[in-house]
């Protein structure tokens, strides 16, 4: 038998059933606050539906403290229905893991493949990963992660650089699929293999950082970003590179948001205004395209997302929106990787939720899924993101967007 009151906690907007829920367990506001890990603020805006409650990891975190399912926090509005494309990627996450878990050594009848072989296969997974076919790369990465590991007890040149690529890519990908210490473990594998090279180590702690804010470890992510800019920071070293300038401006965006990240606004305006400096020097020196190299899409337009991002996560949505219209309206938001373009979109989706439109939102979340679609169909923050806007703004193109990944509406 259903227990008394149940379809009605169910029935409430979001806020307000993680109010009563929280109610029940006899927890202040500020108590709740702390063992989630957010401030008293936070908390009363989700519980005012000012803000939303939409990132999986964030509704997992709070059902865990309210000791419910993370259903219970979401609502019956939406059901979840495993599709094929959903079973896939997790047993290719699987794949992955067990892929990082290996130690064996080539044998005499499976010799390492080359390294220009290798060269050519890591360069076509990168690609893919700009182009956000992540279902093709979980298919690739197991098998390239083991090749490219036998070709490091060879004697191949570049061989560990190889490795570090991977190791990267990886780490990126998994931090994209919801699975943050996964992705820290090989992230930590990429630093490791990369034995001090600085602009190895520094590309390397793009993706520690990454990795660190999905898992929640804002301090930890500053840190490691900001103790690899000095490595090939143009301003510090006697070796500057072209592409250092974007190493460099990448890592202070990723130091930044791990800053907004832990409310340290003062901090995370100053980074940003540091990474601003190393995107002038790119476009006024070096004369490359707004994106800046292929591995960190860097350059103006990246800064002004950041900024974007930057204000969300400070409390700031209108704020965050006026940027984000500025950056997405210049030539450099098409140049972008489109990876970057819909996992931007996917965020100020958020955004416009937290502002009350649900309108823009659910425009915004169709674009990214016409720009990439493995970002919507594949990430479960957007798959969460969509149940959101379900039921606020059920348009037929959303509806549609949802069926697809496996959400229906509920009868």
């Amino acid at each position: 038998m259903t227990a008394p009151g149940r379809h009605r906690i169910a029935e409430l907007p979001i806020g307000r059933r993680v109010a009563q829920l929280r109610a029940r367990r006899g927890l202040t506001q500020q108590v709740f606050a702390d063992r989630i890990g957010k401030s008293h603020s936070w908390v009363d805006k989700v519980e005012r539906g000012i803000r939303s409650l939409d990132r999986i990891s964030v509704v997992h975190t709070v059902a865990a403290v309210l000791g419910v399912t993370p259903e219970t926090i979401l609502g019956p509005t939406t059901t979840s229905r495993p599709e094929p494309t959903t079973n896939t990627t997790a047993a290719a996450v699987e794949h992955l893991r067990a892929a990082l878990a290996r130690y064996d050594t080539p044998t005499p009848d499976q010799p390492a493949p080359s390294a220009d072989d290798l060269h050519h296969r890591i360069q076509y997974a990168h690609t893919a990963y700009q182009h956000a076919h992540y279902p093709q790369l979980l298919r690739t990465l197991p098998d390239l992660l083991t090749h490219t590991r036998h070709t490091t007890t060879s004697d191949a040149p570049d061989a560990a650089y190889l490795l570090t690529r991977v190791y990267r890519l990886t780490a990126h990908l998994l931090t994209k699929l919801d699975e943050p210490h996964l992705a820290w473990l090989a992230a930590d594998r990429a630093i490791a293999t990369a034995n001090g090279h600085p602009r190895h180590t520094a590309a390397a702690a793009i993706a520690l950082t990454q990795a660190l804010r999905a898992a929640h470890r804002s301090t930890l992510a500053t840190q490691a970003a900001l103790t690899a800019v000095p490595l090939i920071d143009p301003a510090t070293t006697n070796d500057a590179a072209p592409d250092d300038h974007a190493l460099a401006g990448t890592l202070l965006i990723e130091a930044a948001l791990a800053a907004a990240t832990g409310n340290d606004p003062a901090t995370a305006h100053q980074l940003t205004d540091h990474a601003d400096t190393h995107a002038a020097a790119m476009s006024h020196h070096q004369r490359r395209t707004d994106h800046g190299d292929t591995t960190t899409a860097f350059g103006p337009t990246a800064v002004a997302l950041a900024r974007a991002h930057l204000a969300a996560a400070l409390g700031d949505p209108h704020q965050a929106i006026t940027h984000h219209q500025h950056a997405t309206a210049g030539h450099g938001w098409r140049e972008l990787p489109a990876e970057h373009r819909a996992a931007h979109l996917i965020d100020i989706t958020r955004v416009y939720l937290d502002t009350g439109n649900p309108t823009a939102a659910a425009r915004a979340i169709i674009t990214a899924d016409q720009t990439a679609p493995a970002e919507t169909r594949t990430r479960p923050v957007a798959h969460t993101v969509v149940a959101t806007l379900l039921r606020t703004a059920p348009t037929p193109d959303l509806t549609r967007l949802a069926t697809t990944i496996g959400l229906t509406p509920r009868p």
